[in-house]
């Protein structure tokens, strides 16, 4: 990160490659210790993870077969035929296969469709047909884990948590979130690293909730841009009017961003609980334990 030539009381500049250039060994090293050890603590058998074809949960196979033997990981493969792309399943498919993971093909077209019994149901919806896919997914790895005494590592990271993109319930529910601490454009970076296929690392992000669904056309903006101003935000902490400033986006970007986190707190939360006269914070954690 540089400031301006003027020093003084100048704004900082902000750069992609200011948000890029972390020490990646260290923080695989982390990432791998807190895969570990939650792992032991829960004496669990397996990681079941939702493998996509896509770079998130590409680089998380990565890191779990770095982390724990490749016999304690069952990658799910769950595509929609009407949705997911084919080229998607096979690159999964090609991965677990080049990791020597245990892995199972799992087309939900017919669960998916097993909800027309709800009245007023439309298989072409988007945010609503959409995100049922997500959960329906999610389901399918909770039951796995719940059959094989393992826990669901899912594969959201931390511009996706922050913003809010990503299905409550669906693949928002995991037991862990390893790369939950990285940026997307670190995520891609960490993947090259690993040695993942061009193709995962340089393909477009997508949930696949709906056909030729894209992630950077229905945010809005490109990764590059949410990431500059995320990190402006939480790790520079300067205020909104001055990460524009500081990074050249556009303060409507900045305001777009600033609005998703908020509207999204809702998934980040415990859902809320009322406390009566007698029993004030009813679900606190008890703290002597």
């Amino acid at each position: 990160m540089t400031k301006p030539a003027n020093g003084g009381g100048g704004i900082i500049k902000i750069a992609v490659k200011d948000v890029l250039e972390i020490d990646y060994e260290k923080a695989l090293a982390v990432i791998k210790d807190f895969v570990i050890n939650y792992f032991e603590a829960t004496r669990a058998d397996i990681f079941v993870i939702g493998l996509s074809g896509g770079i998130d949960s590409s680089t998380l196979l990565a890191v779990l077969a770095e982390s724990v033997d490749r016999e304690k990981i069952t990658a799910l493969i769950l595509p929609d035929t009407r949705v997911t792309p084919k080229e998607d399943v096979d690159d999964a498919v090609s991965l677990a296969e080049k990791y020597g993971v245990r892995y199972h093909v799992i087309e939900i077209d017919r669960i998916v469709d097993s909800f027309s019994v709800i009245p007023g149901f439309n298989i072409d919806g988007r945010l609503d047909t959409g995100n049922l896919r997500a959960r329906v997914r999610m389901a399918i790895m909770y039951y796995y884990a719940n059959r094989y005494n393992g826990i669901v590592a899912g594969s959201s990271d931390r511009s996706e948590l922050l913003i809010g993109y990503f299905t409550k319930y669906g693949d928002g529910g995991a037991d862990i979130l390893p790369l939950g601490c990285l940026f997307k454009t670190q995520v891609r970076m960490l993947g090259r690293r690993l040695g993942l296929p061009r193709r995962i690392t340089e393909k477009p992000s997508s949930p696949r909730l709906w056909r030729d669904h894209l992630a950077e056309e229905e945010i809005g903006l490109k990764y590059e841009e949410v990431d500059l101003i995320l990190y402006g935000l939480f790790d520079k902490k300067l205020p909104p009017d001055k990460v524009a400033e500081a990074t050249g986006v556009p303060e409507k970007a900045v305001e777009k961003v600033l609005k998703m986190h908020y509207s999204s707190r809702h998934k980040r939360r415990f859902p809320p609980v009322p406390s009566l006269p007698w029993n004030n914070n009813p679900i606190r954690e008890l703290d002597y334990l």
